[in-house]
Protein backbone atom coordinates (compact mmCIF):
# COMPACT_ATOMS: atom_id res chain seq x y z
CA UNK A 1 0.00 0.00 0.00
CA UNK A 2 1.30 3.43 -1.23
CA UNK A 3 2.05 5.59 2.07
CA UNK A 4 -0.03 8.42 2.36
CA UNK A 5 2.71 10.09 4.75
CA UNK A 6 6.77 9.24 4.13
CA UNK A 7 9.23 11.06 6.66
CA UNK A 8 13.10 10.08 5.53
CA UNK A 9 16.28 11.62 7.32
CA UNK A 10 14.52 14.26 8.81
CA UNK A 11 16.64 16.63 10.06
CA UNK A 12 16.58 20.34 11.98
CA UNK A 13 18.72 22.42 13.38
CA UNK A 14 18.78 26.02 15.38
CA UNK A 15 21.87 27.34 15.62
CA UNK A 16 24.26 24.69 17.24
CA UNK A 17 21.49 22.20 18.67
CA UNK A 18 20.02 19.97 16.89
CA UNK A 19 16.21 19.24 17.57
CA UNK A 20 15.89 16.09 14.95
CA UNK A 21 18.35 13.84 14.16
CA UNK A 22 17.58 11.39 10.95
CA UNK A 23 13.77 10.45 11.78
CA UNK A 24 12.23 8.12 8.93
CA UNK A 25 8.95 6.72 9.50
CA UNK A 26 5.57 5.85 6.83
CA UNK A 27 2.09 5.96 7.00
CA UNK A 28 -0.70 4.46 4.70
CA UNK A 29 -4.10 5.58 4.80
CA UNK A 30 -6.60 5.21 7.89
CA UNK A 31 -3.64 4.09 10.29
CA UNK A 32 -2.67 5.78 13.14
CA UNK A 33 1.52 6.95 14.49
CA UNK A 34 2.30 7.86 17.76
CA UNK A 35 5.12 9.96 18.34
CA UNK A 36 6.19 10.02 21.80
CA UNK A 37 8.77 11.05 24.37
CA UNK A 38 9.71 13.57 26.52
CA UNK A 39 9.54 16.79 26.15
CA UNK A 40 11.95 18.28 23.78
CA UNK A 41 12.53 15.33 21.78
CA UNK A 42 11.67 16.66 18.45
CA UNK A 43 7.84 15.01 18.10
CA UNK A 44 6.34 18.57 17.44
CA UNK A 45 8.90 19.38 15.73
CA UNK A 46 8.44 16.65 13.45
CA UNK A 47 4.87 16.93 13.52
CA UNK A 48 5.42 20.47 11.83
CA UNK A 49 7.20 19.52 9.27
CA UNK A 50 4.39 16.97 8.39
CA UNK A 51 2.82 20.97 7.71
CA UNK A 52 5.29 22.20 5.66
CA UNK A 53 5.90 24.43 8.92
CA UNK A 54 8.88 25.00 11.23
CA UNK A 55 9.73 27.37 14.26
CA UNK A 56 12.04 30.68 13.03
CA UNK A 57 16.11 30.44 13.08
CA UNK A 58 14.57 26.12 12.63
CA UNK A 59 16.54 24.84 9.43
CA UNK A 60 15.46 21.44 8.22
CA UNK A 61 16.46 19.05 5.90
CA UNK A 62 14.91 15.65 4.38
CA UNK A 63 13.10 14.51 2.90
CA UNK A 64 8.98 14.81 3.41
CA UNK A 65 6.48 13.43 1.21
CA UNK A 66 2.11 13.55 2.13
CA UNK A 67 -0.17 12.81 -0.09
CA UNK A 68 -2.92 15.30 -0.02
CA UNK A 69 -4.07 17.89 2.90
CA UNK A 70 -2.91 18.04 5.67
CA UNK A 71 -5.19 19.38 9.27
CA UNK A 72 -3.78 20.45 12.34
CA UNK A 73 -5.13 19.80 16.00
CA UNK A 74 -2.87 21.30 18.50
CA UNK A 75 -2.35 21.02 21.87
CA UNK A 76 -4.43 23.80 22.99
CA UNK A 77 -7.56 24.24 21.40
CA UNK A 78 -8.24 27.94 23.13
CA UNK A 79 -5.07 29.45 22.03
CA UNK A 80 -6.50 28.13 18.56
CA UNK A 81 -9.62 29.59 19.04
CA UNK A 82 -10.29 33.37 18.65
CA UNK A 83 -11.69 34.67 21.26
CA UNK A 84 -13.75 37.63 20.17
CA UNK A 85 -15.55 35.77 17.10
CA UNK A 86 -18.14 33.48 17.06
CA UNK A 87 -17.46 29.86 15.88
CA UNK A 88 -19.67 30.05 12.97
CA UNK A 89 -17.88 33.21 11.47
CA UNK A 90 -14.17 31.23 11.49
CA UNK A 91 -15.36 28.51 10.31
CA UNK A 92 -17.06 30.55 7.12
CA UNK A 93 -13.54 31.64 6.89
CA UNK A 94 -11.76 28.50 6.45
CA UNK A 95 -14.15 27.08 4.26
CA UNK A 96 -13.55 29.65 1.64
CA UNK A 97 -10.07 28.14 1.55
CA UNK A 98 -11.09 25.08 -0.53
CA UNK A 99 -12.86 24.25 -3.23
CA UNK A 100 -16.68 23.29 -3.01
CA UNK A 101 -19.45 24.39 -1.65
CA UNK A 102 -18.57 26.34 2.17
CA UNK A 103 -22.00 25.35 3.89
CA UNK A 104 -21.63 21.89 2.78
CA UNK A 105 -18.04 22.03 3.35
CA UNK A 106 -18.60 22.92 7.38
CA UNK A 107 -21.69 20.66 7.98
CA UNK A 108 -19.41 17.84 6.85
CA UNK A 109 -16.42 18.69 8.91
CA UNK A 110 -19.28 19.17 11.96
CA UNK A 111 -20.48 15.65 11.27
CA UNK A 112 -17.29 13.96 11.06
CA UNK A 113 -16.16 15.61 14.36
CA UNK A 114 -19.66 15.20 15.76
CA UNK A 115 -20.03 18.98 17.01
CA UNK A 116 -23.59 20.43 17.13
CA UNK A 117 -24.38 22.98 14.70
CA UNK A 118 -25.73 24.93 17.60
CA UNK A 119 -22.26 25.43 18.79
CA UNK A 120 -21.55 27.82 15.82
CA UNK A 121 -23.67 30.32 17.26
CA UNK A 122 -21.32 30.65 20.44
CA UNK A 123 -17.57 32.32 21.37
CA UNK A 124 -15.14 29.77 22.76
CA UNK A 125 -15.72 30.80 25.86
CA UNK A 126 -18.78 29.02 25.99
CA UNK A 127 -17.53 25.86 25.45
CA UNK A 128 -16.16 23.46 27.60
CA UNK A 129 -12.33 22.03 27.45
CA UNK A 130 -14.04 18.86 25.40
CA UNK A 131 -15.98 21.26 23.51
CA UNK A 132 -13.10 23.23 22.37
CA UNK A 133 -11.34 20.35 21.66
CA UNK A 134 -13.86 18.49 19.19
CA UNK A 135 -14.35 22.19 17.36
CA UNK A 136 -10.42 22.38 16.26
CA UNK A 137 -10.94 18.96 15.18
CA UNK A 138 -13.55 19.94 13.28
CA UNK A 139 -11.69 23.02 12.04
CA UNK A 140 -9.56 20.66 10.46
CA UNK A 141 -11.54 18.43 8.46
CA UNK A 142 -12.68 21.39 6.59
CA UNK A 143 -10.88 20.55 3.31
CA UNK A 144 -11.16 16.75 3.41
CA UNK A 145 -7.92 16.37 4.60
CA UNK A 146 -5.72 12.81 3.84
CA UNK A 147 -3.71 13.35 7.40
CA UNK A 148 -4.35 14.86 10.83
CA UNK A 149 -1.81 15.51 12.82
CA UNK A 150 -2.66 16.15 16.56
CA UNK A 151 -0.44 17.33 19.03
CA UNK A 152 -1.52 16.52 22.92
CA UNK A 153 -5.28 16.13 21.86
CA UNK A 154 -6.51 14.69 25.30
CA UNK A 155 -4.21 17.21 27.15
CA UNK A 156 -6.46 18.43 30.23
CA UNK A 157 -9.09 16.19 29.33
CA UNK A 158 -11.19 14.17 32.13
CA UNK A 159 -11.11 10.50 31.72
CA UNK A 160 -14.76 10.58 30.32
CA UNK A 161 -13.81 13.51 28.00
CA UNK A 162 -10.67 11.93 27.05
CA UNK A 163 -12.73 8.95 26.04
CA UNK A 164 -14.82 10.45 23.70
CA UNK A 165 -12.29 12.25 21.89
CA UNK A 166 -10.59 9.15 21.59
CA UNK A 167 -13.59 7.23 20.16
CA UNK A 168 -14.26 10.61 17.95
CA UNK A 169 -10.88 10.52 16.56
CA UNK A 170 -11.14 6.67 16.38
CA UNK A 171 -13.96 7.24 13.92
CA UNK A 172 -11.92 9.94 12.20
CA UNK A 173 -9.52 7.42 11.14
CA UNK A 174 -12.30 4.81 10.16
CA UNK A 175 -12.93 6.81 7.64
CA UNK A 176 -10.10 6.53 6.15
CA UNK A 177 -7.77 9.58 7.32
CA UNK A 178 -4.48 9.37 8.46
CA UNK A 179 -3.34 10.24 11.75
CA UNK A 180 -0.10 11.29 13.60
CA UNK A 181 -0.43 11.41 16.97
CA UNK A 182 2.13 13.18 19.42
CA UNK A 183 1.47 12.42 22.71
CA UNK A 184 2.80 11.46 26.37
CA UNK A 185 -0.58 9.75 27.18
CA UNK A 186 0.08 5.96 26.60
CA UNK A 187 -3.21 5.21 27.65
CA UNK A 188 -4.59 6.91 24.41
CA UNK A 189 -1.78 5.48 21.98
CA UNK A 190 -2.87 2.13 23.75
CA UNK A 191 -6.38 2.95 22.50
CA UNK A 192 -5.57 4.53 19.24
CA UNK A 193 -1.96 3.60 17.57
CA UNK A 194 -1.26 1.32 15.03
CA UNK A 195 2.41 2.25 14.90
CA UNK A 196 4.23 3.49 17.50
CA UNK A 197 7.92 5.55 17.13
CA UNK A 198 9.90 6.62 20.46
CA UNK A 199 12.04 9.59 19.98
CA UNK A 200 15.05 11.20 22.18
CA UNK A 201 16.78 13.86 21.55
CA UNK A 202 15.43 14.02 17.94
CA UNK A 203 16.60 10.96 17.09
CA UNK A 204 14.51 7.08 16.93
CA UNK A 205 15.48 4.92 19.86
CA UNK A 206 12.66 2.34 18.77
CA UNK A 207 9.99 1.92 16.38
CA UNK A 208 7.66 -0.73 15.72
CA UNK A 209 3.69 -1.82 16.68
CA UNK A 210 2.12 -0.53 19.56
CA UNK A 211 1.76 -3.91 21.31
CA UNK A 212 5.29 -4.28 20.74
CA UNK A 213 7.22 -1.11 21.92
CA UNK A 214 4.85 -1.02 24.54
CA UNK A 215 4.46 -4.08 26.19
CA UNK A 216 7.91 -5.62 24.90
CA UNK A 217 10.15 -2.60 24.95
CA UNK A 218 13.55 -3.08 23.27
CA UNK A 219 15.60 -0.39 24.41
CA UNK A 220 15.52 0.91 28.14
CA UNK A 221 14.34 4.41 27.23
CA UNK A 222 11.05 3.01 26.18
CA UNK A 223 10.80 0.69 29.24
CA UNK A 224 11.44 3.44 31.11
CA UNK A 225 8.36 5.86 29.54
CA UNK A 226 6.16 2.89 29.83
CA UNK A 227 7.48 2.03 34.01
CA UNK A 228 6.63 5.96 34.97
CA UNK A 229 3.05 5.63 33.61
CA UNK A 230 1.16 6.45 36.86
CA UNK A 231 -1.58 3.78 38.13
CA UNK A 232 -4.30 4.85 40.61
CA UNK A 233 -3.16 3.34 43.91
CA UNK A 234 -3.48 4.69 47.27
CA UNK A 235 -1.11 4.88 50.35
CA UNK A 236 -2.02 4.92 53.59
CA UNK A 237 -3.80 8.13 55.05
CA UNK A 238 -2.17 10.45 57.50
CA UNK A 239 -3.94 12.10 60.24
CA UNK A 240 -6.10 15.91 59.01
CA UNK A 241 -4.40 18.61 60.09
CA UNK A 242 -5.80 22.30 60.75
CA UNK A 243 -7.37 23.88 58.03
CA UNK A 244 -4.99 26.84 56.48
CA UNK A 245 -7.17 27.10 53.24
CA UNK A 246 -10.76 26.60 53.26
CA UNK A 247 -13.71 28.24 51.22
CA UNK A 248 -17.38 29.33 52.78
CA UNK A 249 -20.04 29.15 50.53
CA UNK A 250 -17.94 30.35 47.72
CA UNK A 251 -20.51 30.84 44.35
CA UNK A 252 -18.88 32.27 41.62
CA UNK A 253 -20.04 33.47 38.30
CA UNK A 254 -19.22 34.42 34.39
CA UNK A 255 -21.72 36.84 33.33
CA UNK A 256 -25.10 35.84 34.45
CA UNK A 257 -23.94 31.85 34.55
CA UNK A 258 -23.54 30.74 38.13
CA UNK A 259 -20.49 28.38 37.63
CA UNK A 260 -19.79 27.54 41.29
CA UNK A 261 -22.79 26.99 43.74
CA UNK A 262 -21.96 27.10 47.81
CA UNK A 263 -18.38 25.60 47.78
CA UNK A 264 -17.22 24.46 51.07
CA UNK A 265 -13.68 22.97 51.23
CA UNK A 266 -10.59 22.71 52.98
CA UNK A 267 -7.08 21.84 53.80
CA UNK A 268 -4.54 21.81 56.35
CA UNK A 269 -1.01 22.89 56.29
CA UNK A 270 1.18 20.57 54.36
CA UNK A 271 -1.54 18.38 52.99
CA UNK A 272 -2.81 18.25 49.19
CA UNK A 273 -6.37 18.75 48.19
CA UNK A 274 -6.87 17.85 44.74
CA UNK A 275 -10.10 19.19 43.16
CA UNK A 276 -11.19 16.74 40.59
CA UNK A 277 -14.15 16.71 37.67
CA UNK A 278 -15.44 16.40 34.16
CA UNK A 279 -14.07 19.30 32.47
CA UNK A 280 -17.13 22.64 32.67
CA UNK A 281 -17.50 21.61 36.36
CA UNK A 282 -15.92 24.90 37.72
CA UNK A 283 -12.30 23.40 38.88
CA UNK A 284 -10.46 26.29 37.28
CA UNK A 285 -12.84 28.76 38.91
CA UNK A 286 -12.68 27.27 41.83
CA UNK A 287 -8.66 27.52 41.78
CA UNK A 288 -8.72 31.09 40.29
CA UNK A 289 -11.46 32.50 43.16
CA UNK A 290 -8.47 31.51 45.95
CA UNK A 291 -5.46 33.20 43.86
CA UNK A 292 -7.86 36.21 43.55
CA UNK A 293 -7.80 35.52 39.91
CA UNK A 294 -11.72 35.50 40.38
CA UNK A 295 -13.58 38.23 42.06
CA UNK A 296 -16.91 37.49 40.98
CA UNK A 297 -18.02 35.48 43.96
CA UNK A 298 -19.49 35.00 46.98
CA UNK A 299 -18.80 33.49 50.00
CA UNK A 300 -14.98 33.55 51.63
CA UNK A 301 -11.75 32.04 50.92
CA UNK A 302 -9.74 32.01 54.48
CA UNK A 303 -6.26 31.71 54.76
CA UNK A 304 -5.20 30.67 58.25
CA UNK A 305 -8.62 31.30 59.74
CA UNK A 306 -8.26 35.29 57.61
CA UNK A 307 -10.51 35.96 54.77
CA UNK A 308 -8.55 36.97 51.88
CA UNK A 309 -9.73 39.89 49.14
CA UNK A 310 -11.48 38.47 46.23
CA UNK A 311 -9.19 40.76 44.53
CA UNK A 312 -5.97 39.42 43.27
CA UNK A 313 -5.65 43.95 43.22
CA UNK A 314 -6.91 44.12 46.47
CA UNK A 315 -4.55 41.68 48.32
CA UNK A 316 -0.90 42.80 50.03
CA UNK A 317 2.42 41.87 48.29
CA UNK A 318 2.69 38.94 51.78
CA UNK A 319 -0.83 37.78 50.96
CA UNK A 320 0.41 37.55 46.83
CA UNK A 321 3.19 35.55 47.60
CA UNK A 322 0.70 33.57 49.96
CA UNK A 323 -1.23 31.85 47.63
CA UNK A 324 0.98 31.41 43.96
CA UNK A 325 -0.76 29.92 41.01
CA UNK A 326 0.72 27.48 38.24
CA UNK A 327 -1.49 27.88 35.20
CA UNK A 328 -2.56 24.78 33.21
CA UNK A 329 -0.87 26.61 29.79
CA UNK A 330 2.23 27.48 31.33
CA UNK A 331 3.19 29.31 27.63
CA UNK A 332 0.50 31.74 28.05
CA UNK A 333 1.27 32.58 31.19
CA UNK A 334 5.24 33.94 29.95
CA UNK A 335 5.69 36.85 28.60
CA UNK A 336 6.96 36.49 24.83
CA UNK A 337 9.89 38.76 24.43
CA UNK A 338 11.74 38.21 27.85
CA UNK A 339 14.09 35.05 28.82
CA UNK A 340 12.71 32.95 30.61
CA UNK A 341 15.28 33.11 33.42
CA UNK A 342 14.41 36.60 33.78
CA UNK A 343 10.73 36.01 34.03
CA UNK A 344 11.55 33.14 36.80
CA UNK A 345 14.15 35.65 38.74
CA UNK A 346 11.49 38.94 38.92
CA UNK A 347 9.49 36.71 41.03
CA UNK A 348 12.13 35.81 43.32
CA UNK A 349 12.64 39.59 43.77
CA UNK A 350 9.08 41.23 44.08
CA UNK A 351 7.46 38.18 46.28
CA UNK A 352 10.57 35.86 47.62
CA UNK A 353 12.84 39.21 48.46
CA UNK A 354 15.70 36.96 46.90
CA UNK A 355 18.60 39.67 46.31
CA UNK A 356 20.43 37.85 43.70
CA UNK A 357 17.70 36.46 41.87
CA UNK A 358 19.69 35.07 38.94
CA UNK A 359 21.70 32.59 41.11
CA UNK A 360 18.86 31.48 43.14
CA UNK A 361 16.80 31.11 39.81
CA UNK A 362 19.35 29.14 37.95
CA UNK A 363 19.84 26.95 40.84
CA UNK A 364 15.82 25.81 41.38
CA UNK A 365 15.87 25.60 37.80
CA UNK A 366 18.45 23.22 37.53
CA UNK A 367 17.20 20.79 39.74
CA UNK A 368 14.20 20.70 37.67
CA UNK A 369 16.38 19.77 34.93
CA UNK A 370 16.43 22.89 33.30
CA UNK A 371 20.36 24.49 32.25
CA UNK A 372 21.77 27.66 31.63
CA UNK A 373 21.07 27.65 27.71
CA UNK A 374 17.78 26.49 27.92
CA UNK A 375 16.24 29.11 30.31
CA UNK A 376 18.45 32.40 28.78
CA UNK A 377 16.06 31.96 25.73
CA UNK A 378 13.00 33.57 25.21
CA UNK A 379 9.65 31.29 26.12
CA UNK A 380 8.91 30.00 22.37
CA UNK A 381 12.70 28.19 22.17
CA UNK A 382 11.26 25.74 25.37
CA UNK A 383 9.04 22.90 24.85
CA UNK A 384 5.78 22.47 26.89
CA UNK A 385 7.24 20.64 29.53
CA UNK A 386 10.35 22.60 30.24
CA UNK A 387 7.48 26.05 30.49
CA UNK A 388 5.51 23.98 32.90
CA UNK A 389 8.50 23.51 34.71
CA UNK A 390 10.05 26.46 34.59
CA UNK A 391 6.23 27.85 36.00
CA UNK A 392 6.70 25.67 38.65
CA UNK A 393 9.96 27.34 39.97
CA UNK A 394 8.52 30.45 39.07
CA UNK A 395 5.53 30.30 41.85
CA UNK A 396 7.72 28.10 44.49
CA UNK A 397 10.65 31.33 44.44
CA UNK A 398 7.75 33.17 46.05
CA UNK A 399 7.77 30.71 49.35
CA UNK A 400 4.10 30.57 49.06
CA UNK A 401 1.92 28.93 52.29
CA UNK A 402 -0.53 27.53 49.22
CA UNK A 403 0.43 26.61 45.70
CA UNK A 404 -2.53 26.16 43.49
CA UNK A 405 -1.79 23.89 40.57
CA UNK A 406 -3.97 23.89 37.42
CA UNK A 407 -3.27 20.18 35.45
CA UNK A 408 0.33 20.93 35.29
CA UNK A 409 1.36 17.71 34.76
CA UNK A 410 -1.29 17.08 31.80
CA UNK A 411 1.28 17.81 29.24
CA UNK A 412 4.10 15.91 30.45
CA UNK A 413 5.66 12.87 29.76
CA UNK A 414 6.06 9.96 31.67
CA UNK A 415 9.56 10.18 33.12
CA UNK A 416 9.45 14.37 33.36
CA UNK A 417 6.02 13.83 35.12
CA UNK A 418 7.17 11.02 37.65
CA UNK A 419 10.00 13.41 38.63
CA UNK A 420 7.67 16.73 38.93
CA UNK A 421 5.58 14.53 41.24
CA UNK A 422 8.63 13.76 43.15
CA UNK A 423 9.09 17.42 43.61
CA UNK A 424 5.41 17.97 44.26
CA UNK A 425 5.33 15.30 46.73
CA UNK A 426 8.62 16.76 48.28
CA UNK A 427 7.14 20.36 49.17
CA UNK A 428 5.89 21.64 52.30
CA UNK A 429 3.73 24.30 51.53
CA UNK A 430 -0.28 23.23 50.69
CA UNK A 431 -1.04 22.44 47.90
CA UNK A 432 -4.26 22.86 45.67
CA UNK A 433 -4.66 20.28 42.56
CA UNK A 434 -6.77 20.76 39.66
CA UNK A 435 -6.63 17.51 37.45
CA UNK A 436 -8.07 15.13 35.46
CA UNK A 437 -5.72 12.34 36.31
CA UNK A 438 -7.04 10.06 38.86
CA UNK A 439 -3.13 8.40 39.22
CA UNK A 440 -1.64 11.65 39.80
CA UNK A 441 -4.06 12.56 42.81
CA UNK A 442 -4.06 9.05 44.38
CA UNK A 443 -0.32 10.00 44.11
CA UNK A 444 -0.35 13.24 45.94
CA UNK A 445 -3.42 14.09 47.51
CA UNK A 446 -4.16 13.60 51.32
CA UNK A 447 -7.72 14.82 50.44
CA UNK A 448 -10.25 14.82 47.36
CA UNK A 449 -13.44 17.34 46.00
CA UNK A 450 -15.18 16.29 43.76
CA UNK A 451 -16.95 19.18 41.52
CA UNK A 452 -19.78 18.08 39.14
CA UNK A 453 -21.93 21.10 37.47
CA UNK A 454 -20.43 23.64 39.93
CA UNK A 455 -21.55 21.16 43.27
CA UNK A 456 -19.48 19.38 45.83
CA UNK A 457 -20.47 16.25 45.44
CA UNK A 458 -17.99 14.27 47.00
CA UNK A 459 -15.42 15.64 49.57
CA UNK A 460 -13.41 13.43 52.10
CA UNK A 461 -9.62 11.63 52.75
CA UNK A 462 -8.65 10.87 49.46
CA UNK A 463 -8.49 7.14 50.31
CA UNK A 464 -12.36 7.08 51.15
CA UNK A 465 -13.35 9.01 47.72
CA UNK A 466 -10.88 6.93 45.56
CA UNK A 467 -11.62 3.98 47.59
CA UNK A 468 -14.89 3.94 48.23
CA UNK A 469 -16.82 6.66 45.82
CA UNK A 470 -20.29 7.03 45.79
CA UNK A 471 -21.34 9.57 42.98
CA UNK A 472 -21.11 8.31 39.85
CA UNK A 473 -19.11 10.99 38.33
CA UNK A 474 -16.40 10.00 40.96
CA UNK A 475 -16.70 6.33 39.64
CA UNK A 476 -16.43 7.89 35.76
CA UNK A 477 -13.75 9.55 36.50
CA UNK A 478 -11.65 6.92 37.79
CA UNK A 479 -10.77 6.06 34.37
CA UNK A 480 -13.51 3.08 33.56
CA UNK A 481 -14.65 5.30 30.97
CA UNK A 482 -11.57 4.05 28.73
CA UNK A 483 -12.18 0.47 29.13
CA UNK A 484 -13.12 -1.26 26.09
CA UNK A 485 -12.10 2.08 24.24
CA UNK A 486 -9.17 -0.11 22.53
CA UNK A 487 -12.20 -2.97 21.63
CA UNK A 488 -13.98 0.23 19.89
CA UNK A 489 -10.98 0.54 17.82
CA UNK A 490 -10.55 -2.32 16.54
Amino acid sequence: MTPVVHVEGLRAVAGSKTLVDGVSFALSAGRVVALVGASGSGKTTTGLALLGEHAPGVAVSGQVTVTGHVGFVPQQPSAALNPVRRLGGVFREIAALHPGDRDELIATALRRARVPAELLRRYPHELSGGQQQRVVLAQALVGDPAVIVADEPTTGQDPITRAEVVDELASVVAQGVSLVLLTHDLDVVRALADEVVVLRSGQVVEAGPTADVLDRPRSAYAAALVAAQPRVTMASGRPPAPPRLETRAVTARHGSTTVLRDVDVQVGAGECLAVVGRSGSGKTTLARCLAGLHPAFTGDVLLDGRPLPRSLRRRSRAELAAVQYVFQDARASFDSYRTVLDQVGRTAVRLGGVTDPREVALAELAAVGLDEATVTRRPAGLSGGELQRAALVRALLARPDVLVCDEITSGLDTLTQASLLDQLAALTCTVVLISHDLAVVARLADRVAVLHQGHVVEHGAAGDVLGSPTHPVTTGLLGRAMEGTEEKRK
